[in-house]
């Protein structure tokens, strides 16, 4: 784990950033970010769950790319994908999504 330390201003100890755990976050955020995968996210909020042929044709696009689009979501766990024989279903990681959000919210959130 590469950490880094930071004096804070005030109180005079050390805090320890954790480099990874912000990268990580930041690619989490990334992958939501992005007017296509919030499409794809809110197709599958409509419908549940849809194998991948399903959202391209919904959303006309060529199969390559909404696979890439897919692999950034699943990479940050935002969707959730289950096999049946040769198709895969995709759906949403509700519990995930929230945890985003509540990140989020207390990220902006005014400090005093």
């Amino acid at each position: 784990m590469e950490t880094g330390k930071t004096k804070n201003e005030g109180s005079g100890e050390q805090i320890k950033i954790d480099y990874v755990a912000i990268k990580n976050a930041a690619m989490t955020l990334r992958s939501i970010n992005n007017k296509l995968r919030q499409q794809i996210l809110k197709l599958l909020d409509e419908n549940k769950r849809m194998k991948v042929t399903d959202i391209y044709v919904k959303l006309r696009l060529e199969q390559s790319v909404a696979s890439q689009h897919l692999a950034i979501l699943r990479k940050a766990n935002i969707v959730l994908t289950e096999r049946m024989g040769k198709e895969i279903y995709y759906s949403l990681n509700n519990a995930r999504i929230e945890q985003v959000a509540a990140f989020a919210k207390n990220l902006t959130a005014e400090q005093s």
